[in-house]
């Protein structure tokens, strides 16, 4: 992945930015000890629940440095009122940011850069999701806080009864799918949903897609490239002859589904026990988890669904102090516990992943006792995602369209709504005025 920095950020952003784009950071003084000496005040935005509770660790162990965490919406509501506030330099010092949201962040200049604060730190985390908050170059926008690696979850019990083997490849998912449909046409393996971006933007990162790169100064959007056409031609071909469903998750209907035994499986990600423990509280202890199914044999590789990091602003005043809290939170093992227990995180820190909390497996998952351990190893397989300043767009076309494809069942409908997803993502970076590479 082309290595994109804060100047080439601002350089195709400067019609948007204007005259603030490429502004020295004005409050930052975050490498000047002496200035950091005293009693320091933070302010910490950010979404995950008790996390008041994690900084008031903080706070009782580092009386030179009150944390105050001002409890936020998250989403797209939170990107606008981190965007609104840096423009009027009245910013936070700490943010929780998600992982496709860096990008908008950087090219709004509301991010430092803490690369010379957090040196040392990047071992603790799986490469794939440490570059996530570097952009692929040497600067350092956030911290990994949390990930969501993809698996596949699946009904043990059902595929003992049906004579099913747990797939390692995608030919040997599409091949089960129709195994099922045969001994149990009323069944389903599993559902294409469109409600969720998320899943496919994981499934096309496992691919090997990089919907967002940068040349020279000009973003490159290339969400219709080989890995994501290979991704929706797959799944549009299994839901077109009828293997799998077409139904959007979340729904009463997929509920019911999970509940009863109609659908059994689901490609999601490490949090998934909490969704079907809510989903599905009949099927307790009967599900199973498993790596995410292989392009090819031999291949290990996973995506992510979901996940955010902890970002120092470029309005803070106290960079070095923020920093190291921030390096605290994610690297501690008091503090990941503190996140687990207190925010039901699942920690983007290696270590921390199967130690805790998550020493043993999920009550749901009482059955798999290596649940975490497996888990680990699969998270350490993250593949790189690449970003862009208009995910939301991208996202929101991704429910139109692929909405359309699914109800359609066609495969010709599917790869219409792949173009159309491509098209549109350009065109508003083009609206907006930045810089696209053709």
């Amino acid at each position: 992945m082309p290595q994109i920095t804060r100047r080439s950020l601002a350089a195709a952003t400067a019609v948007l930015l204007g005259a603030t784009a490429l502004t020295a950071c004005g409050s930052d003084s975050g490498g000047e000890a002496g200035a950091e000496s005293g009693p320091v005040e933070l302010t910490y935005w950010a979404w995950a629940p008790g996390m008041d509770k994690v900084a008031a660790l903080w706070n009782a162990q580092h009386p030179e440095v009150k944390v105050t965490v001002q409890k936020q919406a998250s989403g797209d509501d939170l990107v606008t009122k981190i965007i609104t506030a840096a423009k009027a330099h009245k910013g936070p010092d700490l943010v929780q940011a998600e992982y496709q949201a860096l990008p908008t962040l950087v090219s709004n200049d509301a991010l430092a850069d803490i690369a010379k604060e957090v040196q040392g730190v990047e071992k603790q985390f799986a490469p794939g999701v440490w570059q996530q908050t570097t952009l692929g170059g040497d600067a350092v926008y956030a911290l990994p806080q949390d990930s969501g690696p993809l698996m596949f979850f699946y009904r043990q019990d059902l595929f003992e009864e049906y004579g099913l083997t747990v797939p390692t490849t995608w030919d040997e998912f599409a091949e089960t799918a129709r195994a099922l449909k045969k001994k149990a046409p009323k069944k389903a393996l599993t559902t294409f949903s469109a409600n969720d971006s998320g899943l496919f933007a994981g499934l096309s990162q496992q691919a090997g897609a990089q919907w967002w790169t940068f040349e020279g100064d000009n973003w490159k959007v290339g969400i219709d490239d080989d890995a994501t056409r290979k991704v929706t031609d797959f799944w549009g071909g299994l839901v077109a002859e009828g293997a799998i469903d077409n139904q959007p998750m979340y729904t009463p209907a997929w509920n019911k589904a999970l509940n009863t035994g109609e659908q059994l499986a689901w490609v999601s990600a490490v949090w998934a026990p909490g969704t079907l423990g809510t989903a599905a509280p009949d099927t307790k202890g009967k599900w199973a988890m498993a790596p995410l199914p292989q392009w090819n044999k031999g291949e290990n590789a996973t995506g992510s669904w979901g996940g955010s990091s902890t970002a120092v602003t470029s309005d803070s005043k106290h960079k070095e102090a923020a920093a190291r809290f921030a390096t605290w939170l994610n690297t501690d093992p008091e503090a990941l516990a503190a996140l687990v227990k207190e925010s039901g995180i699942y920690p983007a820190a290696t270590a921390a992943q199967t130690s805790g909390a998550l020493a043993k497996a999920p009550d749901y998952f009482a059955n798999q006792p290596d649940f975490y351990t497996r888990a680990a190893e699969i998270a350490k397989t993250t593949a790189p995602a690449a970003w862009g300043p208009n995910v939301n767009v991208a996202y929101t076309a991704f429910k139109d369209e692929f909405g359309k494809a699914a109800k359609a069942r066609t495969e010709a409908a599917f790869g219409a709504a792949l173009t159309k997803l491509q098209d549109t993502t350009v065109a508003d970076l083009e609206k907006q005025g930045f810089g696209v590479a053709k």
